[in-house]
């Protein structure tokens, strides 16, 4: 095609080397990695970080990009070369503006930090990762400041996982779903309808659970041949290669949901990294969109397959050759047990209705923390007096408050609101999906999951990068993102669980 573009191909997917081994050390030190291991691993990942970073910053790079966005390659900026310049170029700036000392001290802190919450949430004790978390905020505040933003801090932090989006716009997104939301939860907490779900925890043997987890999730679609599933603190998705996309989850053998719907969702993950172009692995057009898109994923399998009628029609004689504590449960019983709506401690365990509050709750905390309203030490006592006021609840102890989510440990500041703006994308892409393959419900019933799966992999997936996320977004669905769709979802299927 042209040289200099191949190139920068090249570099672009020599990079992904070094990144996937580091993804491959991250993936390692949370499933597999000895108690003492700790130390060295972080020598090794703050290492491997900053060659990465020297690599990405070479002026050798930044030549070649200046060279091709005056070629015709670079004309079309959604077409796979063009999208491949102009999102290099954007990243090359971007890293260009973070010293190798904050890349480093940032890639230690967070592989240190991860080990030091480990240890703090089982003991329930915030005090012993308070100076990691208060070092973590001090370089994330560093890294905003170097980056640069118009408005606040949070704006630069937001980009890193949302491209293009602006701390303001996603307020505005959210404020809109909550001014709907919280009446809706209002009238469910006040319906006379008293959903029994305490048989979901009850006796789930680990061993059931996990071969159970791996039948749904192949399924619906995730290639075992090209990923498997493991155990963590705390479940996520990662990809080591086009063809090895690892999964986690954490088994709960007194408790249904966490497990399943904990593996349903990142199976979603999973099956957007496996949905990505892997002849163009490395380079934007294989890469995610944005995590906005990724959780849109994510949420779509996990919640409005997963926890549909639909999907239990077909799943649910064989959960109850699994498991006795269902054996007596009806399908309708178990239907609005999995869909029950109550306040909860645990974000990944939350309801569809109030789980967007979890998420407003951590977006509010961390713009307060990043502009010095808050200071980290006093975290706990914000966080109980956000969820007494949002939720009517009060964490008995940090393991179930502060305490539970990995990201601020692992650096990700500015992650927290693509789950919600995940929920919106996803909404809106199933409302297409079934407007373009007739009635989904049917299908899954059927147990036939593959029609939306490569309709998502046609529209959303192979898109890559070659788009940003509003536009993507607007693309696929046909309108731009609003809290419409999800309201209208949540309606119709909580309406008539409790009368409302």
């Amino acid at each position: 095609m042209n040289e200099k573009f191949d190139e920068l191909c090249q570099l672009a997917r020599q990079d992904s080397y070094l990144q996937t081994s580091l993804a491959l050390l991250e993936w390692d030190q949370q499933t597999k990695l000895p108690d003492q291991g700790g130390a060295y691993r972080a020598d090794q990942i703050t290492y491997l970080a900053g060659e990465i970073h020297k690599r990405q910053t070479m002026p050798q790079r930044g030549e070649l990009i200046d060279q091709l966005l005056e070629t015709e390659l670079a004309g079309d900026p959604n077409s796979d070369a063009g999208a491949t310049i102009g999102q290099l170029k954007r990243d090359f700036d971007k890293k260009m503006r973070l010293p190798q000392s904050l890349v480093e001290a940032l890639a230690r802190a967070c592989a240190t930090g991860q080990q030091v919450w480990i240890e703090s949430r089982a003991a329930d004790d915030f005090q012993k990762f308070s100076p990691n978390l208060k070092e973590i905020f001090r370089l994330k505040r560093e890294e905003a400041d170097a980056i640069g933003f118009e408005d606040q801090p949070y704006d630069a932090l937001l980009d890193e996982y949302e491209p293009g989006a602006k701390t303001k716009d996603v307020a505005a997104v959210l404020s809109g779903l909550k001014d709907e939301l919280v009446p809706l939860i209002q009238q469910i907490k006040q319906s006379t309808v008293k959903v029994n779900n305490e048989f979901l925890r009850h006796d789930f043997p680990v061993e059931q659970q996990e071969q159970f987890c791996r039948f749904a999730s192949a399924k619906i679609g995730f290639d075992y041949e090209r990923g498997r599933l493991d155990v963590t603190h705390h479940p996520f998705c990662t990809e080591i290669g086009p063809s090895d996309v690892r999964i986690t989850t954490r088994f709960d053998p007194k408790y249904f949901n966490s497990a399943f719907f904990g593996t349903l969702h990142e199976a979603g993950h999973g099956i957007y990294e496996q949905g990505l172009r892997s002849e163009f692995y490395g380079l934007p057009p294989g890469k995610y969109c944005s995590l906005g898109i990724h959780e849109s994923q994510s949420r779509l399998w996990e919640n409005l397959v997963g926890r549909s009628r639909a999907f239990w029609q077909f799943f649910y004689g064989d959960a109850q050759k699994r498991f006795t504590t269902l054996a007596d449960v009806s399908l309708d019983e178990f239907y609005t047990a999995i869909n029950c709506v109550a306040p909860s401690l645990i974000r990944v365990e939350a309801d569809e209705a109030t789980y967007n509050l979890h998420i407003i709750i951590r977006f509010e905390l961390e713009q307060e923390i990043l502009n010095g309203e808050l200071d980290t030490d006093d975290l706990p006592a914000a966080w109980d007096a956000k969820y007494e006021n949002y939720l009517q609840i009060k964490p008995e102890s940090d393991a179930n408050g502060v305490l539970q989510d990995i990201h601020w440990s692992a650096g990700l500041v500015g992650y927290f609101p693509t789950y919600s703006l995940g929920n919106l994308y996803a909404s809106q892409f199933f409302e297409q999906a079934e407007s373009e393959l007739g009635e989904l419900s049917a299908m899954f019933a059927r147990g036939e999951f593959q029609p939306l799966m490569n309709w998502l992999n046609q529209n959303l997936h192979e898109k890559g990068r070659c788009f940003r996320s509003d536009q993507l977004g607007e693309l696929v669905s046909k309108k731009p993102l609003s809290h419409a769709a999800l309201m209208q979802h949540l309606r119709e299927k909580l309406g008539p669980i409790y009368q409302l």
